[in-house]
């Protein structure tokens, strides 16, 4: 993937935080205290998953549900189009968002398929701005423990995370990089975007 920030990447992230600046400002309706129960109950699951013994595709069937019940799919999938969103009809962003919610779920579990042997744990929470922030501890095999965040919100209605941080690496704007080059190597089709986000991840 080509790591040089494009002009239409700048801008695609200056219209999300113009988007979230619109929002109506409201005490943080979210505690510290649930937001890590909610964490903890999914990181509860990823270990059981871990420990499991399922083969790699049970593993990853079980990844993409288990994304699907904590992540705020539709916040994560419309922020990653930025500004483009707006270009598309309601029926091609909701085809987009499931399409999307299948490759990131995949993605993800790939990644978590290698924690095999290890494990997951919740050592902190703290509220940043508008929403919580809850940080873990990934032990592997072998390897010297990293950090996870889980950036937890509950706008959308439901207590969701809206990005997860792995080693410092956000994965809402590392996805969103990656979903505007492949739009562009599309001359900006979302549905031939959508139909290749149904086969890959």
């Amino acid at each position: 993937m080509n790591s040089k920030i494009t002009r239409r990447q700048v801008l695609a992230g200056l219209s999300v935080l113009a988007l979230i600046a619109t929002l109506p400002r409201q005490a943080l309706a979210l505690s510290n205290a649930q937001a890590r129960g909610i964490v903890d109950g999914l990181v509860g699951e990823i270990n059981a998953v871990i420990a499991s013994g399922r083969s790699e595709s049970q593993m990853i069937g079980d990844f993409e549900r288990i994304f699907a019940r904590y992540a705020d799919v539709n916040i994560i999938a419309q922020s990653c189009l930025g500004a483009d969103a707006r270009r598309f009809s309601a029926a091609q962003i909701g085809a987009y968002v499931q399409a999307f919610r299948g490759y990131i779920a995949r993605k993800y579990g790939r990644r978590f398929r290698e924690f095999v042997g290890g494990r997951i744990e919740v050592t902190g929470v703290q509220p940043v701005k508008s929403w919580v922030e809850v940080i873990s501890t990934a032990y592997l095999r072998g390897e010297a423990p990293f950090e996870v965040k889980f950036l937890m919100s509950d706008k959308s209605g439901k207590a969701l995370f809206f990005d997860m941080v792995i080693e410092g690496v956000s994965m809402r704007l590392s996805e969103r990089a990656e979903i505007q080059a492949m739009l562009d190597r599309r001359g900006g089709d979302i549905n031939a975007l959508t139909a290749d986000l149904a086969r890959a991840g």
